[in-house]
Formats: structure tokens, C-alpha cells, sequence
């Protein structure tokens, strides 16, 4: 798997859920809209302010709560790269990674300060904070995960095994 990618760490807690990420309210709405609304359940500017390149960082149990597909397609389209956190709502991170988001996990990101600039590297399986200089080893985005995501999610990989173009 290849990929490096830099922003910027807007940084959240332990156990934000999946209605925190994209809150029930906005669940009728367009798919094509979703992304305004992103993390509107912890921070209600958080879609005006993020930029295209920028990391949802966050402690443990990230995307706990419903199977809520839509959650990581806001992300992905107010232009999140990537969620790193020290452990994932299991559905959420099959969602993400069929989705083509890299849901990193790392052993700590208590040292990750909001505006902190990241840099993940799939290939050398690390995150750096470039504020800081340390370095953290990838726990997660190994096997078939890195293949879908390389793909850009379980649709392309699927049509690709199938010897299909997408």
C-alpha cells in the first residue's frame, strides 16, 4: 500500500460515536450533503473550518455506537485523509476502510495536540507528528485492509479481483 498524506490533527476524545460524527438529524439528507455536518454532534463548526488533507485524531473507541455508513461518508467529504485513533468502534472501521478512509490506529495520541501537522505514511507504516518528531507505529491497515484501501474501498477491489474495471 502507498500513500503519504499531511494535514492538519483536529483532535477529539474517547468514545465519540457514530451519532456524534454525523448526528441522526441529518441522516435524510443527501449523501452529496452529509459532509457539512460532519462532527456536528461534538463540534458544530468543525465542517465550516476543516480543510481538504486534514486528520480526525481521537482516543479510544472512535465510531462506537450505530453501523452508521453516512458517519464516514461526511468525513471523507469535508476532505478528512485520514482517523487515527488508539482503537475504533468495530463497525466503523470496516466502514471506513470500505469507504477508502484509512482508520489508523496507533498506541497513544495523548501527544497530538489540536493543529498539530501529521504526516501518515502507509508505506513505512507510521504517523509523525511533525510539531514533535515522534513517531508512532501503525497498528492497523495491514492485509486484505490495505489492499481495499489501495483499491480506494471494497467496490474497486471487488470489480479488481473480479477482473473488472470499476
Amino acid at each position: 500500500m502507498s500513500g503519504v498524506y499531511e494535514g492538519q490533527a483536529w483532535v477529539f476524545g474517547d468514545h465519540v460515536s457514530t451519532d456524534q460524527i454525523l448526528p441522526g438529524a441529518y441522516l435524510d439528507r443527501p449523501m452529496e450533503e452529509v459532509g457539512s455536518h460532519a462532527m456536528a454532534g461534538v463540534d458544530p463548526s468543525f465542517a465550516g473550518r476543516v480543510r481538504p488533507g486534514d486528520f480526525v485524531v481521537a482516543g479510544l473507541n472512535f465510531g462506537c455506537g450505530s453501523s452508521r455508513e453516512a458517519a464516514v461518508m461526511a468525513l471523507k467529504q469535508v476532505g478528512v485523509v485520514a482517523v487515527v485513533a488508539r482503537s475504533f468502534g468495530r463497525i466503523f472501521f470496516r466502514n471506513a476502510i470500505n469507504n477508502g478512509l484509512p482508520a489508523a490506529i496507533v498506541p497513544e495520541t495523548s501527544g497530538i495536540h489540536q493543529g498539530d501537522r501529521l504526516r501518515l505514511d502507509l508505506t513505512a507504516r507510521t504517523l509523525t507528528n511533525l510539531r514533535s518528531g515522534q513517531a508512532f507505529p501503525l497498528q492497523s491497515l495491514t492485509g486484505t485492509s490495505s489492499e481495499i484501501l489501495e483499491a480506494g474501498g471494497i467496490v474497486p477491489y471487488t470489480l479488481r479481483r473480479l477482473g473488472r474495471s470499476p
